[in-house]
């Protein structure tokens, strides 16, 4: 005899009922949502796979559709699986495989499907991004390259400057103030030739100021234009093709302005200022006059190899300073260039994660009222389990039963009065033995 049903566990088996009535309404739509979000997400990984093809033909086509249709029913099968299995086993064992078979599969659904729907939602953007990081560099490295250029044209003042100190020395001693001889003597032969050497120096790096210059604003039409690329209407595939051609221009520009600095020019110069020096021959009519010209040429000397020390300085401080980054423009597609910058299209990265694992939610919601209708259910005895429909349902079969059982006994039986006719008199029937008992003796 079954013991009664207490107050707590029939409120318990009412809730399990009232759950189980909520999970068979909600049965009713969820392989048609779980189907919608796979479809959605081959759809999207369908624009991913496209985007990834170079060839547009009949054969890419169909590839990129049978990859689609295969990711949809990969999805579709494994959330099914898991919906149904996961929820019903019982023991911790099961379910931590199970889990774990979630998490397996739900990485190999972010590799095969989530970020191709990431490129098909972001792709674009994110190769708009790399572009505007590639001007970036490049304008980096143009300013740089300028700024060296325009350093280097700086030492024409220092340049000018040790020109002007040999030009006044070769007036003192034209005038007598330097060596004590007036007129244009060895010395002044000496200084005027070093003078005339930096004069052509200083012109030569003047000349190069109009180069540089030019192509800086060069490079900076290239720019503009670089950047006009990046924010254009229209497919970015076709501006990819312009701004790699636009870039290839700069680059050219950006080598063009290092080959314009005078710096090793400078320093070459210096080099050769105090090495290369022609001395003339002592012009004085007197022995002392020729002594004279001797200290002053060795004075000279001194200073012309300090000024030429101070040149290639200068020029070498010019020289050491940080060249500017190598820049290439690397064109990239949408899938690679979404992953390249991922961390500045993470809604659209969680949008495409999310349509394929949303399924998992649903898993864990049904894990849980699951749990909570065997928690209800499982004190109950089976009998007093069954609801008044259920009773009346099992009432009405039993009744069906018996009088099919009733109308089977009132059947006449005509083919056990026709066997017993045709049996001869002194042959005695075989009769089959009973269940459990040995063969029957004639």
């Amino acid at each position: 005899m079954s013991r009664k049903m207490s107050r707590s566990e029939a409120r318990g088996l009412a809730y399990s009922k009232e759950l189980e009535g909520h999970l068979g309404a909600l049965d009713s739509f969820t392989p048609t949502a779980l189907g919608v979000l796979a479809t959605a997400s081959g759809i999207y990984t369908y624009l991913g796979v496209s985007s990834l093809l170079d060839n547009n033909g009949a054969m890419t086509f169909f590839a990129a559709v049978a990859y689609s249709i295969a990711v949809s029913v990969g999805i579709f099968v494994f959330w099914s699986f898991l919906m149904r299995l996961l929820p019903a086993v019982r023991t911790a064992s099961a379910r931590i495989g199970l889990l774990l078979s979630m998490g397996l599969g739900s990485l190999a659904i972010v590799a095969m499907s989530s970020w191709l729907n990431a490129a098909a939602l972001a792709g674009a953007a994110a190769v708009e991004q790399h572009l505007a990081k590639t001007v970036q560099d490049y304008q980096g490295s143009l300013e740089r390259s300028y700024q060296i250029a325009t350093a280097g044209q700086g030492l024409e003042r220092d340049v000018a400057r040790v020109r002007q100190s040999f030009t006044d020395l070769s007036e003192q001693e034209a005038t007598g103030n330097l060596s004590g001889l007036a007129g244009r003597g060895a010395v002044f032969r000496v200084l005027n030739q070093k003078a005339d050497e930096l004069s052509g120096l200083e012109a030569q790096i003047a000349s190069q100021t109009p180069l540089v210059e030019e192509r800086f604003a060069q490079g900076n039409v290239i720019l503009s234009r670089m950047r006009a690329l990046t924010v254009e209407t229209g497919p970015v595939e076709a501006r990819s093709v312009e701004f790699s051609e636009e870039a290839v221009r700069l680059a050219g520009i950006i080598t063009e302005l290092r080959q314009l600095s005078v710096a090793p020019l400078v320093q070459r110069a210096a080099q050769d200022l105090s090495q290369s020096v022609v001395l003339p021959q002592l012009d004085g009519r007197t022995e002392e006059d020729r002594i004279g010209q001797a200290s002053t040429l060795e004075s000279v000397l001194g200073v012309l190899g300090q000024r030429a020390e101070t040149l290639r300085l200068a020029a070498e401080g010019v020289m050491g300073m940080t060249p500017p980054a190598e820049v290439a423009y690397t064109p990239v597609s949408a899938a690679d260039a979404v992953i390249l910058y991922a961390e500045n299209f993470v809604p659209s990265w969680a949008g495409a994660i999310a349509i394929d694992l949303l399924p998992a939610v649903l898993v864990l919601i049904l894990m849980v009222v699951q749990a909570a209708i065997r928690a209800g259910r499982d004190p109950v005895d089976l009998g007093d389990r069954l609801t008044m429909a259920e009773l009346r349902a099992a009432l009405v079969a039993a009744r069906d039963v018996e009088n099919a059982m009733d109308e089977r006994d009132d059947a006449p039986e005509t083919e056990d009065e026709e066997e017993d006719e045709l049996r001869p008199e002194n042959v005695e029937p075989l009769e089959k033995p009973a269940k459990g008992s040995g063969p029957r003796s004639v």
